[in-house]
């Protein structure tokens, strides 16, 4: 057990990758709290693969695949924040529009090359294992400005979540939160590509603050726990791609789901479990009735 948990630290590529996927699944802890609460776990997928055209375009000019895609996304979410402004249209469908959208224009900027390459797949499928000692400060540095924004405007986030129309005759500034927030939630998305990839990123946004949610109704309490689920079952995910010679991104979402269901069943008060015992007995019904 020892020799399991200290040999992969004698590696180098292994230490980069246990620092990103703790601070990824961290940061994507914090930020899925309010997506969560906000009902709009559609837009993660929508973000995600808003940004392939970006790449496309990075790729075939030779330019850095995360500018492209984090240029093509955060357009998307301003789009979207503006168009959903409009309440005729609820929100996931104006975001179905736009994912769409630009879905297809990601093909059929792809369509135009001959072939893929390691660099456009790893955007795909996610490429951990191949970050560098550069890509571990920044993608520390940017989500701790991440972070720090998201709790600055926390308790406005969760306002607007709970009732836009209320939020809105208080006086904050709706539009302006919204876009925030779908701006924060794209480069959290982006920043973690490397990590898990376009296909399975959402899980690392989604699946540790739904499980935090299946655990606490503390707004506080949620964030921490997300933050700890997140961080602790990437690195988890990490040992088992190690172990087993799996694909790292696959593992690391293989866990957190595999904590989710757990918790789904084990949940103290909300939990599978815990409702089966509360459930009252029907013959003790029928005697009460009696």
């Amino acid at each position: 057990m020892i020799e399991f948990l200290t040999d992969p630290w004698q590696l180098p590529f292994m230490q980069r990758a246990f620092a990103v996927a703790a601070v990824i699944g961290l940061v994507c802890g914090v930020i899925g709290v309010y997506v969560v609460l906000r009902g709009m776990a559609f837009i993660g997928d929508a973000v995600a693969h808003s940004a392939f055209p970006g790449v496309a375009l990075a790729y075939a000019f030779e330019g850095n695949l995360l500018l492209g895609g984090a240029a093509a996304g955060i357009t998307t979410a301003v789009l979207i924040a503006f168009v959903s402004q409009n309440r005729r249209l609820k929100e996931d469908t104006v975001i179905g529009v736009f994912f769409a959208f630009a879905f297809g224009l990601g093909i059929v900027l792809v369509s135009t090359r001959d072939s893929w390459t390691t660099d456009l797949s790893s955007f795909l499928f996610g490429q951990v294992l191949a970050v560098s000692a550069a890509d571990v400060w920044t993608v520390a540095a940017i989500g701790a400005v991440l972070v720090l924004m998201v709790l600055a405007i926390g308790k406005e986030l969760v306002a607007v979540s709970l009732d836009r129309e209320t939020a809105r005759a208080a006086g904050l500034p709706v539009f302006r939160l919204d876009l925030a927030l779908y701006v924060v939630v794209t480069t959290t998305i982006v920043m973690s590509l490397e990590a898990v990839g376009n296909i399975l990123v959402l899980a690392l946004l989604i699946t540790p603050a739904a499980t935090a949610r299946m655990l606490t109704e503390r707004l506080w309490a949620m964030t921490l726990l997300a933050s700890l689920i997140g961080c602790t079952g990437s690195v988890a995910g990490l040992y088992v791609s190690y172990a087993y010679d799996l694909a790292a991104g696959g593992s690391v979402v293989v866990v957190l789901t595999g904590l989710f269901v757990l918790t789904w069943c084990l949940a103290p008060r909300h939990g599978l479990l815990a409702k089966l015992l509360q459930r009252p007995d029907p013959s003790a019904l029928a005697s009460a009735g009696r």
